[in-house]
């Protein structure tokens, strides 16, 4: 799906519709100090087997894309469009 790069869009912070640049969302890297990753990794030490099977076949054949966009004016980040897509192409819309 082609999506153009700079949109306008209501901002929050604004409270008027601005101009808004478009980017795809990427999760940082997880904290391997995290209470929740600690107990993971702990569970998952041994001589038996994981605690969770490992997947044979992928049930989704794309992944959910998170768009980001970030206000012209003021800079307020917030996060759009959670869908499910093979492929996402940031454009630039020629007027």
């Amino acid at each position: 799906m082609k999506f153009p790069k700079k949109i306008r869009a209501y901002c929050p912070r604004c409270k008027t519709h601005t101009e808004h640049s478009v980017s795809i969302y990427k999760h940082g890297q997880r904290r391997t100090l995290a209470e929740g990753q600690r107990r993971y990794l702990r569970k998952q030490e041994g001589y038996g087997s994981k605690r969770k099977p490992e997947q044979k076949r992928l049930a989704k054949v794309n992944k959910r894309i998170t768009l980001r966009i970030t206000c012209s004016q003021c800079s307020y980040k917030r996060h759009i469009l959670n869908l499910r897509l093979k492929k996402v192409e940031l454009v630039e819309v020629s007027r």
